[in-house]
């Protein structure tokens, strides 16, 4: 019976452990890893959809891609965390580079009827794109560089040459379904606090975009991006 009874305080005892453990995690996880966990979740999910071969093709033939994993109706932020997101970018050899922090704000966001937050990805298209996250602190979406709806499926297929119209193409999904959503008129600006907790140095978003993204804290992000990809194939 003794056995027993401190068995089952032994148990007690893990259980609380691990809470204790968990929650501590929680509350000394800096703000740019809870922002890359969710944006890891939000590729990894996008990848499981019957839809994504098309934005899996844009992706591999992009400059890169902005990922804004909680974009919330109430107050158009994203999340409950200073609306922030996180940019990365293609290298010539087919890897990618960064990550620079930014966040999304605008009255003119647009939302699917019934739905509270999306996940949003922003593929960068061509040059015009790249420079919008590059060459300054903040620019409009739609006004400083054109955005559209990116196409699924096999929409864009075996025409992965073709041009590519607008500098950025959207993609969000909402309660496990790629939505629709306006993003005309929303400003996308560089978080400098979030780029100095990650780099540990002041980085402008161009310098952030320029190094490699070996980090062990972005590579799981990397990967699920990798496999996105792979859905293109």
């Amino acid at each position: 019976m003794k056995k027993l009874i401190g068995l089952f305080f032994l148990m007690i005892m893990a259980v609380f452990t691990v809470i204790f453990v968990n929650e501590a995690y929680a509350a000394e996880t800096p703000l740019y890893m809870k922002r890359i966990e969710m944006a890891t979740d939000l590729v990894n999910k996008m990848a499981l959809q019957a839809d994504a071969a098309g934005m899996a093709d844009t992706i591999r033939s992009s400059k890169g891609v902005a990922i804004f994993p909680d974009v919330a109706k109430a107050g158009f932020i994203i999340g409950a965390e200073e609306g922030q997101g996180l940019v990365l970018l293609r290298t010539e050899n087919g890897g990618w580079s960064g990550p620079a922090f930014m966040g999304i704000s605008g009255a003119s966001v647009g939302f699917q009827a019934g739905a509270e937050s999306i996940g949003l990805v922003l593929v960068i298209n061509n040059d015009n794109g790249l420079h919008a996250f590059t060459g300054g602190n903040s620019f409009k979406l739609g006004a400083d560089v054109a955005v559209a709806a990116g196409p699924v499926g096999r929409e864009f297929g075996a025409s992965t040459n073709a041009p590519l119209k607008a500098s950025l193409y959207s993609y969000s999904m909402t309660e496990g379904l790629f939505a629709g959503i306006s993003l005309s008129g929303s400003v996308i600006n560089q978080n400098r606090d979030l780029n100095l907790a990650y780099w540990g140095k002041r980085m402008t978003a161009q310098q952030a975009l320029a190094d490699p993204a070996t980090n062990s804290r972005i590579l799981p992000l990397v990967r699920a991006l990798d496999g996105l990809m792979e859905k293109g194939k």
